[in-house]
């Protein structure tokens, strides 16, 4: 590619800075939403168009598997084809494949799949519980011991010296450790971390290795730099070997795995370490509306500590769009009904599935929005649950769609082939009709969830199709290849469920933070400044995620009924709305239809009954409607309470609905649910 011109014009000034900076040690400093890969991407090809490397020189390396595949992509959009676009470990594990005869001797050492198993067994002998979330505690503390370089003999002193929290005894914890890292050896095995470690050591420790690298990769791009760790940072020295053509893109303001071993002093030391460094602050946010933008940089402002001397203020450039919403429910089911409901809507005005996403700090919280969710009929997808390409559906449709291409056809036939350009994609789905891929999508549910993973499938063969006007199914598959073996999945169509964690580097039209309370945001065990700063960042890596519609909730017990004693989160405090406690208290209070008293409790107030007064249902009709209740919801298979909660039971058969609208009038029944299962309790209730 060399002396192929880049076209700048899509590119700002500070982008464009960053883009012609001449080789040698270069500091990206870009916000949410500034353009980032965009910058990376064309800095390399400008790298290349100039000369100053060929593709095969570079090494670009990203978080995720995801970030890698994409750059890849936006890189052979722009001819850069060749450049090496992968994560820390799975760079580390191509060059130890290639080192290891050499430098080690004999067969590279198999890569442990899962380590649970190993851990499991040394925790038992060395006396620690063997019970799942102390083996995942242990699991973790040992990958934060070696992203920290923290040998094993030394972990205990560490740990005390760091005043760092263990999931056992310190002792107990090293005793793992050390049997840990004996057994892999005896087993002649590694784990990802040791992948780093070895390839540090060859290129540390072996002249000849570390010529034949550096002769071969001379230009490095590191991306998220304010989360690497130790190790990770270890392994780029290594690379380098004393050079510094060097470019890192981060943001101290999204500084959030800390708890993992990552650090952001090296991107903060970063102008110190290299004193002809170029520095560029892209702060122009293309992503988000300024209602967006105003309100992460409100929150991001009360920040303190050493990331707030790099700190980015985003601009806003997009057009206005809605204001955030600030919600209060009384208790987590009430909150995410109301999360669903709004998201029913806007799908219902023509926002695909695809572009909303439900984030929440801690796994746990996902169940009672998957349950939401269904009972509204709205389709969903877990982020961090099951691998895509490990999935049985999809394994099944790329063998379908290999075969086409003549993958294992008698005489060498390809009938697949002809199947290109615009005829590619009408080729996919009719390959994909067998195994599941309807014309019309099932209703939410496993059929649903297959049907969506297909789905994702042929939307990659319209990526190709775009991309390549002449590409056939060979190459359709060959790319499905390359993506299974990068992980690089395809969206699926349905909302995101996913961790704030796990948000990070994504975005969507629509996101719904939830669960925002004082001991979730920020989670209870930071109890350190340092932990405090890291749980903000966190709250601003989410409210970054949205383009144009954001709504963050928060519930005050966590049960139906509960006592209400959760506050807000206080990083909320200030930005938004003061809740009106008299008017909140007012509307929920009501008055007993019995008695004429003061409602308190949500089941009072589904009921319209206070405590004291009798039910006055009737228990058959009760019965028939637990009865019709437990049908539904096994048909949906899904929780019974899902259809209707025993409290909505009570307040139908009380109440007695003749009507949509006495239907609507009792608490915890909207148009989703009238919609679904009105007909059949109005004729129930008649029946009764």
């Amino acid at each position: 590619m060399s002396g192929r011109h880049v076209d700048f014009s899509l590119l700002d000034d500070a982008q464009r800075a960053a883009v012609t900076a001449p080789p040698g040690p270069v500091c990206v400093l870009a916000g949410a939403g500034t353009g980032k890969t965009r910058t990376v991407t064309y800095r390399i090809a400008h790298l290349i168009a100039a000369g100053a490397h060929t593709p095969d020189e570079i090494l670009a390396v990203t978080f995720t598997t995801r970030a890698a595949g994409e750059m890849r992509t936006r890189l052979r959009a722009l001819g850069a084809h060749g450049v090496q676009a992968r994560t820390f470990h799975s760079a580390a594990l191509k060059q130890l494949g290639y080192f290891w005869p050499r430098s080690v001797g004999g067969e590279m050492w198999p890569v442990l799949d899962h380590k649970m198993r190993l851990v499991a067994a040394v925790a038992k002998r060395a006396g620690a519980g063997t019970d799942t979330p102390t083996l995942r505690d242990l699991a973790s503390e040992i990958e934060w011991a070696k992203a920290s370089l923290v040998a094993p003999e030394d972990y205990a002193a560490r740990v005390a010296a760091l005043h760092r929290d263990t999931p056992l005894d310190a002792a107990t914890v090293q005793r793992v450790y050390q049997s840990y890292e004996q057994a892999k050896i005896d087993a002649r095995q590694l784990d990802f971390d040791d992948l780093l470690l070895h390839i540090c050591a060859i290129l540390e420790n072996d002249d000849d290795a570390a010529r034949t690298f550096r002769a071969r990769y001379r230009s490095f791009v590191v991306d998220e730099f304010q989360d690497v760790t130790p190790l990770q940072h270890r392994t780029l020295d290594a690379w380098l070997g004393g050079r510094d053509d060097v470019t890192v893109v981060g943001d101290a303001n999204q500084t959030i795995y800390s708890f993992a071993g990552a650090s952001p002093r090296y991107l903060l030391d970063f102008g110190a370490r290299y004193r002809q460094a170029t520095v560029v602050r892209l702060e122009r946010d293309y992503r988000s509306t300024p209602q967006v933008v105003t309100l992460a940089n409100r929150i991001i402002a009360g920040a303190s500590g050493a990331n707030t001397k790099l700190r980015l203020t985003l601009k806003a450039v997009l057009a206005d769009g809605p204001e955030a919403t600030f919600d209060e429910h009384a208790d987590e089911p009430a909150e995410a009904e109301a999360v669903a409901r709004r998201i029913r809507r806007l799908i219902d005005d023509g926002m695909s599935a695809s572009s909303v996403a439900v984030l929440y700090r801690i796994n746990a919280q996902s169940e009672g929005y998957e349950q939401a969710l269904a009972a509204a009929g709205v389709p969903y997808t877990v982020r961090g649950g099951e691998r895509f390409f490990a999935r049985p559906e999809v394994r099944m449709a790329m063998t379908t769609l290999a075969r086409l291409t003549g993958d294992g056809a008698a005489d060498g036939d390809a009938p697949g082939e002809a199947a290109a350009g615009d005829a590619l994609v009408p080729a996919v789905r009719a390959a994909l009709e067998p195994v599941g891929l309807t014309a019309v999508p099932p209703a939410p549910g496993a059929l649903r969830d297959r049907w969506d993973a297909l789905s994702a499938l042929v939307s990659v063969a319209e990526e190709v199709a775009a991309a390549n006007a002449t590409a056939g199914m060979t190459s359709f598959v060959a790319e499905l290849r390359a993506r299974a073996d990068a992980q690089h999945a395809p969206a699926v169509d349905g909302v995101t469920l996913a961790s704030l964690h796990a948000a990070k580097g994504l975005e969507w039209d629509a996101v719904f933070l939830v669960g925002l309370t004082d001991g979730t945001v920020p989670i209870q065990h930071a109890d350190t400044p340092e932990a405090i700063e890291e749980e903000r960042r966190l709250l601003y890596v989410g409210i970054t995620r949205a383009r144009r519609h954001l709504a963050l909730s928060w519930a005050l017990a966590r049960n139906s009924g509960g006592r209400q004693t959760r506050r807000r989160s206080r990083f909320l405090t200030g930005v938004a709305p003061e809740p009106d406690r008299a008017r909140t208290r007012a509307r929920r209070a009501g008055r007993c239809r019995v008695c004429g008293g003061p409602l308190t409790t949500p089941a009072e107030i589904k009921t319209a009954r206070c405590g004291n007064c009798p039910s006055n249902a009737d228990p058959g009709l009760v019965d028939e409607l637990k009865a019709w209740r437990k049908m539904r919801a096994t048909e949906a298979s899904v929780p019974a309470f899902v259809v209707f909660s025993d409290a909505t039971l009570l307040a139908i058969a009380e109440r007695r609905p003749a009507d949509d609208a006495g239907l609507l009038a009792i608490p915890g029944i909207g148009r989703t649910k009238l919609d679904r299962f009105g007909a059949d309790v109005l004729a129930i209730v008649a029946r009764g």
